[in-house]
């Protein structure tokens, strides 16, 4: 009976969670059919899905372009301080957006440092809204990602393809040719799109950075149209194409993961030549000039914030309260959901198939999109306020759990392989094994998914643009505003605070992890 009723309640509670995530992606997408009824585009429309490509294409370009030459230096250099630089690489993926901009505007705003220096030598100052604007956002985001991906690339060319290399006495040139250009043509492609795919549905950016007939985005159009307009069929029908820009983008990566066709090698550690002379110092200079790029507009806002810190606006505690609630509630719902549908793909349950599609759902949803829905589908029922709250809650939750299953379902299927025979000899109950088995063997890898869960949550500035007011602003929504009433000083130490808790929220579910993970 004991046996049975393991994987029997494992998947109920994936069948729970798979019909949350329905609900929260494909029912929110019904919901906006529903509504946007006979509605057609209109010429702003247009020039809002026109100027969503523009921006995510160039975005991805410029941010794949830049990263090729800063990884192959990260690849074939060794300095002190890289590892720490590497790991900075990923920061990015955790900072909040509002964070990031106000940070690019410290130093490429109107009165930021950039500027500062172009008035002295009497220059024409540059403005940091518009298209360029957002593309400086989505560059100074993108680029450590596309670093780390085409990174990884170079990395996984087996050490002996080089050792090789150099018993032809491959020219650099040649080398390029043989070795690296082939993993470049296989990783590109997939760097490329994601980030694309990312910048699609970046409604922070737009928001801040972008506005206007010019540089409106389609999920800025969603906002405005029901925010400002009250014009529900058109957010709705608005909506469809967005989750028709980002379905087809998502189902276009899938189509080009691909392998460079090195074959395995030995294990051993990968071995780049690392030439002198010119190319020693073009590695030098990218790597300086990334580091520099990255780190200036952080340490701009460090500057702008400290001083700000002893006098904090009076509604900061109410945000930052509300804030940390949401993003502690998002964190349990994802990763209770994404443990349940990890187990159950990994004992193959029934409808395990089926269990993994619906954790893949979300990549094609965006917060706007589904905040549409429950928007409309809430509306008769309840003022839209009044659920701010839950709705940010729900809609964190399913946006990241993608990235939490795929750090379960790896190890979930190792642990099944390894212990699920033991634990049915031993007769062990569903919460014996989850105590005793599964959460000790999965420590790690649910404390990182947490972590980034709790701060993407604590960051996000998406969803409860369209519910909240006045009276349940979450933190970064009131950092929004007070740049929006030009308090930029207030917002650069509000945005401190922000960051810090982000990370510290990171830290502690990654700590915890990894303190409860087998020695």
């Amino acid at each position: 009976m004991a046996s049975r009723a393991r994987p029997l309640t494992s998947a109920r509670g994936a069948a729970l969670a798979a019909a949350f995530l329905g609900a929260m992606t494909l029912g929110t997408v019904a919901a906006v059919a529903l509504h946007a009824g006979t509605a057609r585009p209109g010429p702003a429309d247009w020039s809002a899905l026109r100027f969503t490509l523009l921006q995510a294409g160039l975005s991805a370009v410029i941010s794949t372009a830049l990263a090729i030459p800063v990884a192959r230096a990260l690849a074939r250099r060794r300095f002190a301080g890289r590892g720490l630089l590497v790991t900075l690489m990923g920061a990015p993926f955790l900072l909040p957006v509002i964070v990031a901009i106000l940070g690019l505007l410290a130093v490429f705003g109107r009165s930021g440092t950039l500027n500062g220096i172009l008035a002295a030598l009497n220059l024409p100052q540059i403005s940091p809204y518009g298209l360029h604007g957002v593309l400086l956002a989505h560059v100074f985001l993108n680029l450590p990602l596309a670093t780390r991906m085409i990174l990884q690339g170079w990395q996984s060319i087996p050490a002996e393809r080089f050792r090789l290399a150099r018993s032809l006495a491959l020219t650099p040139a040649a080398q390029f040719r043989h070795l690296e250009l082939p993993m470049l043509r296989a990783t590109l492609p997939g760097a490329a799109l994601t980030i694309f795919t990312l910048c699609l549905a970046s409604f922070a950016t737009a928001l801040t950075l972008g506005g206007g007939p010019a540089a409106t985005t389609v999920e800025l159009a969603i906002y405005q149209a029901l925010r400002f307009d009250f014009a529900p069929d058109r957010a709705a029908t608005l909506a469809l194409i967005q989750f028709a820009l980002t379905t087809a983008a998502l189902l276009a990566g899938w189509a080009l993961i691909r392998d460079a066709g090195f074959g395995a090698g030995l294990g051993r550690p990968p071995e780049l030549p690392a030439p002198g002379g010119w190319r020693k110092g073009m590695d030098a200079t990218a790597i300086t000039l990334a580091a520099a790029f990255l780190l200036a507009p952080l340490a701009a806002l460090v500057a702008r914030g400290l001083p700000g810190l002893t006098d904090l606006p009076q509604g900061l505690i109410g945000a930052t309260a509300r804030s940390l609630a949401i993003a502690l509630a998002s964190t349990a719902l994802a990763t209770a959901a994404a443990l349940a549908l990890a187990l159950a793909t990994a004992r193959k349950a029934p409808a395990h198939r089926l269990f993994d599609a619906a954790a893949t759902f979300p990549l094609a949803a965006s917060s706007l999109v589904i905040g549409t829905g429950l928007f409309l589908a809430l509306r008769p029922f309840a003022n839209p306020s009044d659920m701010a709250i839950p709705v940010t809650i729900a809609t964190n939750a399913t946006l990241a759990l993608p990235y939490a299953y795929r750090l379960l379902a790896p190890p979930a299927r190792s642990l099944h392989q390894d212990y699920a025979r033991l634990s049915a000899s031993l007769a062990l109950t569903p919460v014996a094994r989850l105590r005793l088995v599964t959460l000790p063997h999965l420590a790690r890898p649910l404390g990182f998914g947490a972590g980034i869960t709790a701060a993407l949550s604590m960051g996000d500035l998406g969803v409860i643009t369209l519910f909240a007011g006045q009276t349940n602003a979450t933190l970064p929504l009131y950092i929004h505003s007070l740049m929006g009433s030009y308090r930029m000083e207030q917002a650069a130490a509000a945005s401190l605070v922000l960051l810090t808790l982000s990370f510290a929220l990171f830290a502690l579910f990654d700590g915890i992890g990894r303190r409860h993970a087998p020695a």
